[in-house]
Parts: structure tokens; sequence; C-alpha cells
């Protein structure tokens, strides 16, 4: 037992004093219901979690709260889907009594709303700002170029694709030393074939109604006119339907207006049992697994396009639009095909070449396919490579770094 006098007078620094103090990295986003931006949320979390670090996460709330607290992070209530100018201007200073309460090193923000207040709390509190360009945003107009720009103003700019990191310094003048490419990462413990089980795709045959035999054309993706679900609809006109069903997989997320055209244009057309419309699906490795196709048929650029590379990952035929970061995860011909957006015919025709592939081009496709995602889009490949970036900012002894990958390196 330490003595009175000894534990007044000595001034050693015990082992775990010394060590250096894992960085907390505060990642900000409007909510976490569900989509891309959620679940990339999640899984740097839980990186961080694993490294060592201490995540925290900064929203209005949503479904996915439980997955950010489940991956090892503290999530933090705060209004940061709210668009209203008073409301994100007193969002600085709650941002700067988050950051100055839990000592946050690294302020990373996912959206144009909240990135305004972040801006001005990161330099205030004199803390690096890392933003994620993750849209293809729309930059007609003076002031909504404007808007859009806080994006490109971090002090590390994350561009989810190639694509977008041209337009971030094309169209928006970004610095390309401060623009970092890192491209969506699958889950590869939970997309890969051998992983899903027979059990679960009775199941979801059993829910969606697939009877043995038909092939299954799935189109997954939120309910949303861009997304181009009336292309696909469009296309069945030219396609020979008998054991054939076509799958629209997707909240609709409020957009009952959206849905209830679909629905309309399928029972005119007299597809009612052909086509049909589900909501949110919680187990899509199966769904892919259902599918002899996997289509997406935005006809506006996608910034990456997650289904496109979860779907190769699970060594299923894709077809997607010949625009955007498609063209990034689709290699033509090889695992997959791209078509002209919003042409109907063009996806007709890719549908019956993929659908009357035999067993043998089937799995060559597949392993080309399985073999493109791994080794570029990857869950792994994208937290280290942010990770990689929040270590180019912060003195992190501890964590040594790998090289960054900017904007037109391999």
């Amino acid at each position: 037992m330490i003595s009175s006098e000894r534990a007044s007078n000595d001034t050693t620094i015990s082992p775990d004093a010394a060590k250096p103090r894992p960085p907390t990295v505060l990642q900000l986003l409007p909510s976490l219901e569900t989509g891309g931006v959620e679940r990339g949320t999640v899984e740097i979390a839980e990186a961080l979690a694993d490294a060592g670090w201490t995540p925290l996460v900064a929203s209005s709330g949503g479904r996915m709260v439980h997955e950010v607290e489940r991956a090892g992070a503290t999530h933090l209530l705060f209004p940061a889907d709210n668009k209203n100018p008073v409301v994100m201007w007193k969002n600085i200073a709650r941002l700067e009594q988050v950051i100055a309460t839990h000592d946050v090193d690294i302020l990373h923000v996912r959206s144009r709303a909240p990135a305004w207040s972040a801006l001005v709390a990161a330099r205030r509190a004199g803390i690096p700002l890392v933003t994620t360009f993750h849209g293809n945003y729309a930059a007609s107009a003076p002031f909504k170029r404007l808007y859009n720009s806080v994006m490109t103003r971090g002090d590390r700019v994350i561009a989810i694709s190639d694509f977008i990191g041209e337009q971030v310094i094309e169209a928006y003048g970004a610095d390309p030393d401060r623009v970092r490419v890192i491209p969506r990462g699958v889950d590869l413990r939970l997309f890969d074939p051998a992983a899903v089980t027979p059990a679960r795709l009775i199941a979801l045959a059993e829910s969606w109604r697939v009877s043995d035999g038909e092939l299954v054309v799935l189109l997954p993706g939120r309910l949303t006119r861009w997304k181009g679900q009336y292309v696909m609809i469009e296309a069945l006109a030219r396609l020979e339907r008998g054991g054939m069903r076509c799958l629209l997989v997707g909240d609709d997320q409020g957009r009952d207006r959206y849905r209830r055209s679909l629905q309309g244009d399928i029972d005119r057309l007299g597809f009612a049992e052909t086509a049909h419309i589900f909501g949110h699906c919680g187990d899509m490795p199966a769904a892919y697994m259902l599918a002899d196709v996997v289509v997406s048929t935005s006809v506006e650029a996608e910034a990456f396009g997650r289904i496109v590379a979860e779907a190769q990952a699970m060594g299923r035929p894709v077809i997607a639009t010949d625009h955007g970061a498609a063209r990034e995860t689709v290699i033509d011909g090889e695992t997959g095909w791209l078509v002209p957006p919003g042409d109907a015919g063009a996806l007709a025709d890719a549908i019956k070449v993929a659908l009357a592939l035999d067993g043998e081009a089937r799995e060559r496709l597949a392993s080309r396919a399985i073999a493109h995602v791994r080794a570029n889009f990857t869950r792994d490949l994208m937290c280290r490579r942010t990770l990689d970036v929040y270590l180019e900012l912060i003195d992190a002894p501890a964590f040594a770094p790998s090289p960054p990958r900017v904007l037109g390196a391999p």
C-alpha cells in the first residue's frame, strides 16, 4: 500500500498516463433512417471502435441509432436535419459545446445543411474538418451551387467515386491536394454467396411469392423518380413475361404519389402478375441470391451506387445505366452491362442477354464480378482509407497510416 507521504510527493507518471489519448472522431449527419450515407457512418464508427479510437455520431435520430450504438459508438441527439437558418446558426454553438465536452479531435460531416454549422464550429474550436461529398448534387442555380460548395471546404474532402472527385474539382474548384477518393465499400461478411442459407432464400421467396423456376429480375432502391423504376416497367412491355417476375424493392420514404403512379402503370399495362412493388427488405444478401439479374435504372448519375457493387459481390449479373460511378463499378461486358439512361429498349435487350446466360457463362461472370468487388470496393478498404485521412490531419503517433489515395492515383 502506498504511504500518504509518497502519494503526496511522487511525481512519477504511470504507464497508462503516458499513453497517448485515442483520437475522438465526431461524425455528423441529418438522421439515421436508411441509406448509403447512414450505412457508411455506421461502418466507420465500427472501424474507429475496433481501432481503439473514440467514435461519436450526432444526428436527429432514426431506426439505425441502435446500429451505431451496437458498433461501439455513442449517439448524440442533435437537430442536424433542420434547414432553418436560425436553427443552423444555433447549431454552431451546440457543436462547439459537443466538441469541448467530448474533447473531439476531428469533425466529419456528411451532409450540406449541418456542414455550414460544422464549418464555423470546427474553425472556432481549432480542429480539422472532414467532409464527404456523397451526392451528385444539382448545381445549376447560383444559390444552389453556393449551398453545395460547403462540402468542398473541409481540410480533407472525401469523394465517394472518381466521378464525384472530378466534379468536386472541376465544378467547385476544390484544391486537388485536399481531395481523397474513397469508394463506398461492400461488407463481405454479409454479402458473401456462401453465407446465405437455403432457409433464408426459402423464407424470402415465400414472402415475395416467387415460385420455383421463375426468372427473377430484381430492381432494388428507394422509390423515387430519379431511380427510374418507371423505365423498368416500360422495358417489361418489350419482354416475354411468361415465367418471369420483376420485383421493385425499396422504401418509398413517404413518396406515396410516386408509388401509386408506378402501381397505376403496372395495372394499366396488364403487368399485375409480373411486376410487384415491395417495401424495405431486411435481407438484401438473400434478395440478390434470389435474383437472376439485378438492375439499376437511375436516370440521374449515381454518385456511387452501392446496389450495383453489392449485387456483383453476390455474383449476380448486373445491368446499370451508363453514367456516373456505374462506369467505375461495372466492367461493361465482363461483370455486367451498361445501358443508356432512360432507354427502355436497351434495358430490355440487356435483360434478355442476362437471362439467356447458360450455367457456365453465369459462373464465369460471377467469378469476375466477385473478384472485381473484392479488389476495389470493400468495407475494409473504405474504412482503412478513411482512417488514413483522419491520420493525415492529427498527431496520433500510436497509429501509423498507410499511404492515402489522392484523385487519379491507382
